[in-house]
C-alpha cells in the first residue's frame, strides 16, 4: 500500500514542479521581450550562444546588444538566467532609464543597487563605500564629501595635475625616442591613480615610478587586485570564485591597512596642537572627512578608508578609460584632430612644448573651463566607450513600475534592471545615421536637441557620480598637455588600413581613417579596450 502511496505523491510533486517551472519560464515575465526561452536553462544557453558569437574575451555588453538588435531594438528586454541569478531586465531607452534613477517616494535616494555588484565590488570598495549605501546614510556621506569635489574647489588642483600629467609626458617622449609598442592604459592608468591621490588624499602615490624612483605601493596593490578579476565572466556567486575571491580579500586588506594609515597621519595634522602650521589643503576630500572628528575610533577610520578606496577606483578607472579611447579616437579622425588642435592653439598659445602649456596653465588655472571642443571630445569618448552602466534590484512587492515610450506600464518588482549603456548610448532614434560614428561636433550643434538623458556615463539622478567635474578638469588638462605634442598610432587591433601610397585610407562616410578590424572591449571590472590599447607615439610634426 505504501509504495503505491509514494509514487502517487512523486507523480504529484513532478506534476506541480513542472507546472511551476512552465509558469516561471514561460508566463511569469511573458510581457517583456525576450528571445526564446528554454524551460530548464531559461535565458542562459542563447546567451551563451551570443558570448561565442563574440570577439575572443569581448565585454558582455556586446552579446546583450546583439541580443536587443535581434529583437527589434525594444526599450525593456528580459534574460532570465536564472538560477545563477535574478532575472535581468535591461533599459536600452533613456527616458526608462531616467525613471530607474530618479529619486521618488518609493526610493527617494533612487532604487537600491544590486546585491551581486555589492558583493562583487566590495573588495575594491570596502563594506561602508558610499557607492553600497541607501537612505540616510547615503545622505550623510554624500554631504560630507560633496565639497570637495565642487568645480570651484577642483581648479584649485590644476597645478598638480599638470606636475602628475609632466610625468606621463616624460614617459611618452622615452616612448617616441625607442619607437616601441606599449599599452597605453597602463600609462594612463598611473597617471589618473596619481592625479586622484593628490586631489583626495594629499597625498603622492608615485604611480608613475620608474627604476630611478620608488615605487607607489597602493597603486601596485590596486593594479593587482585589478587584475584578479581578469577572466571573471559575469557575476557568477562567490562560491564558483573562491580562490580569486581569497586573493582579493588578502589584496583588499592591505590595501585598506595602507589607507587608515594615512587617514591617522592626516587627522594627526589637523589637529594636534600647531596644526595652523599644517601645510593641508582643507579642502582636499581627506581633510574635508576629518575636518569635525575630534577622536578618530577604528570605525571611523574604516569607514573613511572605505571612501577613499572607492574614490582611488572610481576617480581613476574612469579617466584612465576616457584617456585612452580619446587619443585612439583622435588618432584615426584627422578633421577632429585638426580642430582641437585649433582650439588649443588659440587658447593655449602655438607653442606646444610642455613648459610653454605647463606655463600657461598655470598661470590661467581658469582655461581648462574654456575649452568647448576639448569638452565635446570628451562627451562624444564616454559616448561611444562608457565604462559601465548600472544595475538596481527593486524589491519584490514594492510596486515600482515605468513607463515605456507607447505608454504602457511595466512592474519591475523582484527584478534586477539594468541600464545598457552600450544600448542607450547608441540609440538611433537620437543620434540618427550617426549613433556608431565618433561626431564630436553633435555636442556643439545646437539644433542637434540631444536629451540630457541620453548621456549618462557618471549616470544620472542623485546618485550621479560624485567625481564627474573632477574627471572632466583632469581629462581637460591631460588633452591640453598631450594632443598637440604627439601623433598616436595605434598596432593590431584598430589599426589603420594603409592605402597603396602608404597613408591612411579615409572612410569619407565616417571621416575616420579606416581600420583592419575594429578595437572592442572586454571587461576587466569594467570596460576596456581589450588589448589595453596598444600604441606607438611620435613627436607630432
Amino acid at each position: 500500500m505504501l509504495v503505491p502511496l509514494l509514487a502517487a505523491a512523486a507523480v504529484l510533486a513532478l506534476s506541480f514542479s513542472y507546472s511551476k517551472l512552465r509558469y516561471i519560464r514561460f508566463r511569469q515575465y511573458a510581457h517583456f521581450p525576450q528571445l526564446p526561452n528554454s524551460l530548464v536553462l531559461g535565458h542562459l544557453k542563447v546567451f551563451g550562444e551570443f558570448i561565442k558569437r563574440n570577439k575572443p574575451n569581448a565585454h558582455e555588453d556586446l552579446a546583450i546588444v546583439a541580443m536587443n538588435r535581434a529583437l527589434g531594438r525594444p526599450p525593456l528586454m528580459l534574460i532570465d538566467m536564472r538560477p545563477i541569478s535574478k532575472p535581468i531586465v535591461v533599459v536600452g531607452d533613456y527616458e526608462i532609464a531616467d525613471q530607474l534613477t530618479k529619486a521618488s517616494k518609493l526610493f527617494p535616494t533612487s532604487p537600491p543597487k544590486s546585491a551581486s555588484s555589492v558583493e562583487r565590488l566590495l573588495h575594491l570598495n570596502g563594506p561602508t563605500s558610499i557607492l553600497f549605501q541607501h537612505g540616510e546614510e547615503w545622505r550623510r556621506l554624500r554631504k560630507k564629501f560633496n565639497p570637495g569635489f565642487a568645480p570651484q574647489y577642483l581648479v584649485t588642483f590644476v597645478p598638480d595635475i599638470v606636475e602628475k600629467g609632466m610625468i606621463f609626458l616624460e614617459r611618452l617622449d622615452a616612448f617616441c625616442k625607442t619607437g616601441d609598442a606599449f599599452p597605453l592604459m597602463a600609462l594612463t592608468t598611473r597617471l589618473t591613480f596619481d592625479v586622484i591621490g593628490k586631489v583626495v588624499m594629499e597625498t603622492d602615490l608615485d604611480g608613475q615610478y620608474d627604476d630611478k624612483t620608488k615605487k607607489g605601493e597602493i597603486v601596485d596593490l590596486f593594479e593587482t587586485l585589478l587584475d584578479a578579476y581578469n577572466g571573471d565572466r559575469g557575476n557568477l556567486p562567490w562560491w564558483l570564485n573562491i580562490r580569486n575571491v581569497k586573493r582579493r580579500s588578502a589584496l583588499a586588506n592591505r590595501i585598506a591597512s595602507l589607507l587608515r594609515t594615512i587617514v591617522y597621519r592626516k587627522h594627526v595634522e589637523l589637529h594636534e596642537k600647531g596644526a595652523a602650521t599644517t601645510t593641508s589643503n582643507p579642502r582636499s576630500v581627506l581633510s574635508l572627512g576629518l575636518r569635525d572628528i575630534e577622536t578618530l575610533t577604528p570605525s571611523v577610520a574604516d569607514e573613511i578608508s572605505d571612501q577613499l578606496r572607492t574614490f582611488l577606483f572610481a576617480g581613476h578607472d574612469t579617466t584612465s578609460i576616457l584617456l585612452s579611447w580619446a587619443f585612439y579616437e583622435l588618432s584615426r579622425t584627422p578633421h577632429a584632430l585638426r580642430t582641437i588642435r585649433a582650439e588649443l592653439d588659440d587658447l593655449l598659445g602655438r607653442d606646444a612644448s610642455p613648459a610653454a602649456v605647463r606655463a600657461r596653465l598655470l598661470e590661467q588655472e581658469d582655461l581648462v573651463q574654456r575649452m568647448p571642443f576639448v569638452s565635446a571630445v570628451i562627451k562624444e569618448t564616454l559616448r561611444l566607450h562608457p565604462p559601465g552602466g548600472t544595475a538596481r534590484e527593486i524589491p519584490a512587492g514594492s510596486g515600482f513600475a515605468v513607463r515605456t515610450p507607447d505608454g504602457e506600464q511595466r512592474c519591475l518588482d523582484g527584478l534586477l534592471v539594468y541600464n545598457c549603456q552600450s544600448i542607450i548610448h547608441r540609440d538611433p532614434r537620437v543620434f540618427g545615421d550617426t549613433a556608431e560614428d565618433f561626431v564630436p561636433e553633435r555636442w556643439l550643434d545646437d539644433d542637434a536637441k540631444i536629451p540630457p538623458g541620453a548621456w549618462r556615463p557618471f549616470e544620472r539622478g542623485p546618485r550621479n557620480c560624485i567625481g564627474l567635474e573632477l574627471a572632466n578638469v583632469e581629462a581637460r588638462v591631460i588633452l591640453a598637455l598631450a594632443v598637440r605634442r604627439y601623433d598616436f598610432v595605434k598596432v593590431g587591433l584598430g589599426e589603420v588600413v594603409l592605402g597603396e601610397d602608404g597613408r591612411p585610407s579615409l572612410d569619407s562616410a565616417k571621416a575616420q581613417y579606416k581600420v583592419a578590424e575594429e578595437l572592442y572591449t572586454t571587461r576587466q571590472v569594467t570596460s576596456k579596450p581589450v588589448d589595453g590599447m596598444m600604441m606607438k607615439v611620435r613627436l607630432a610634426k
